[in-house]
């Protein structure tokens, strides 16, 4: 069964990241095969929570586009270096191709070889030398194995087809000579007592018992076959190792997770028929066939806390979505068949699932109860923020119940754990709890951090304004904000990017807005944030 992806939004926060754990156990207790995954680094208050409750951080997803490995390529489609041209050529023509990746006994890639390269052997190649095993020289001749006494035959090649005193007289034999030879007893008792490497006797021929003894005793191969000289001198080639004919050994290949787009690319600009595939470690995995391009499957996934492209995993386009859970305000997604999607007005994604796992008659554990139940408090607040339904008070006291734990006691440890400053850079900071949006083609970010530190913000506010309008023209933004969330006094302090000014004065009604203002009550980037900043954006359009 294919995985199922599980994800968030980017730059994860904890209800993203406990909402894919939460999904992910009830799916795979319904039979699906999911995994939560995360799109960044989580935050501080999600590892608090995840070591709370001794669950391990999901993984990191980089993109969910089309990969090799997604391809329907011809997995374990390779030839051994030691098989002969013969097996190799008819292992092509069974398998319906025109080149073979050839590999070692590890499977390590050595090289490619194409009919090309065999044709171009067999007809311009070294004739008078072979390097076979003695096996593959008897699959080609269709021999008998008389003796054997070598696993590889190398050397030179002679067919006796002259008088035994000239063969004799002029033939220096070396034990690397292989001889084929017919029904000449001189030229066999002279060839076995030179020691000669392999005889090949055409014609059925057999030895006689001395000169069998003998050719033992000199440690020579021997095979039989019913096939004339001729013939044997026409074909003995073709049970050569394939690796000696190996032309190409630095083809174009692409690794399993090489993607799809780049296969293609290559593939227009080259026209090559075949590709082989080949891990990072050098092990050829199959070959790809140009006919087989366009067969792949698509990654799975679910979203949740999300509908936005934006916000999304990368390649997502290229992906197939199964399935869509949240409670932000819809956005520009769209799918080419219908799904489920579960929109709800609530102020946390874990109110949803718990529904779900109500309407699925499935058990919440202790774990993951906890890690649900602090998916709400992070995204309400602990219940303060106007965001809060009755339905998530409700589902926050059954939670509670199910986790043993005082949700407002928890609940504040676990936005202090998350509020320190301590270690963070600028650009941690704005990018802590951050989402882009779009409104009218112009395109605005906004982060949000809680803390009890914001002093520290505010007094070294000039270096946050510079990184923000840096940030606003590098991505060629309408504005950047940061809303630093006092988490006791439920208000925030804003900076905001300089071309910004105006738009931040009109979306609270605060004449020339200075960099820092407090506005009390705005704790929300669902409900007072975005719909603020959006408004002006759609008066401008």
């Amino acid at each position: 069964m294919d995985k199922i992806y599980i994800v968030g939004h980017k730059n994860p926060d904890t209800d993203s990241v406990t909402s894919a754990i939460a999904l992910s156990y009830l799916k795979n207790q319904l039979g699906l095969n999911t995994e939560p995954r995360v799109l960044g680094e989580i935050n501080k208050e999600t590892k608090f929570v995840l070591k709370y409750f001794n669950i391990k951080e999901p993984k990191l997803l980089n993109d969910v586009k089309v990969q090799i490995e997604d391809v329907d390529y011809k997995k374990d489609l390779m030839i051994n270096e030691n098989a002969s041209t013969y097996d190799a050529y008819q292992y092509m023509i069974q398998n319906g191709i025109t080149g073979i990746p050839v590999v070692d006994e590890s499977k390590k890639f050595l090289g490619y070889v194409s009919l090309k390269e065999i044709a171009t052997d067999q007809i311009n190649g070294d004739f008078d030398r072979l390097d076979a095993s003695y096996d593959n020289i008897l699959n080609v001749l269709k021999g008998k194995e008389i003796l054997k006494f070598d696993k590889n035959i190398k050397g030179d090649i002679l067919a006796a087809t002259y008088s035994s005193e000239a063969f004799m007289d002029a033939i220096a034999l070396e034990k690397s000579t292989i001889v084929i030879v017919g029904n000449r007893r001189k030229v066999l008792d002279y060839c076995i007592s030179k020691s000669a490497k392999l005889l090949i006797i055409v014609g059925d021929h057999k030895l006689t018992d001395e000169q069998l003894e003998k050719a033992k005793e000199n440690k020579v191969n021997v095979i039989s076959t019913t096939k004339k000289a001729f013939e044997v001198s026409k074909i003995i080639g073709l049970s050569n190792n394939i690796k000696n004919i190996l032309r190409n050994e630095s083809p174009v290949v692409f690794t399993p997770k090489d993607y799809y787009t780049e296969l293609l690319e290559v593939s227009n600009k080259l026209k090559h028929t075949n590709y082989p595939i080949v891990n990072k470690n050098g092990i050829c995995k199959g070959m790809l066939r140009l006919i087989d391009i366009n067969n792949f499957n698509k990654k799975r996934v679910i979203l949740v806390d999300h509908n936005e492209i934006k916000q999304s995993v990368d390649g997502l386009n290229e992906a197939l979505i199964e399935e869509i859970i949240d409670h932000h305000a819809l956005g520009n997604l769209t799918t080419n068949s219908p799904i489920s999607f579960r929109n709800m007005i609530v102020g946390s994604t874990n109110t949803i699932l718990y529904k779900l796992f109500k309407e699925s008659r499935v058990d919440i554990p202790k774990d993951i109860a906890g890690v649900m139940l602090s998916g709400i408090l992070s995204d309400t607040l602990i219940l303060k923020s106007p965001t809060a339904t009755q339905t998530d008070i409700e589902t926050v006291k059954e939670l509670s119940k199910i986790s043993g734990l005082d949700y407002e006691k928890y609940g504040m440890e676990m936005l202090k754990a998350g509020s320190s400053l301590e270690g963070m850079s600028i650009e941690d900071i704005v990018y802590y709890d951050y989402k882009e949006f779009e409104t009218n083609d112009m395109g605005y970010g906004i982060g949000q951090i809680l803390t009890l530190d914001y002093e520290k913000i505010l007094d070294n506010k000039e270096e946050y304004i510079k990184f923000l309008d840096k940030t606003c023209s590098t991505k060629g933004f309408k504005l950047m904000a940061l809303f630093v969330t006092d988490i006791v006094n439920n208000g925030s302090y804003v900076l905001f990017s300089s071309n910004a000014k105006q738009t931040m004065s009109l979306a609270y009604n605060i004449p020339n807005m200075e960099e820092g203002t407090y506005l009390d009550g705005v704790i929300s980037r669902k409900k007072q944030m975005v719909p603020n900043i959006m408004q002006e954006f759609d008066n401008m359009g």
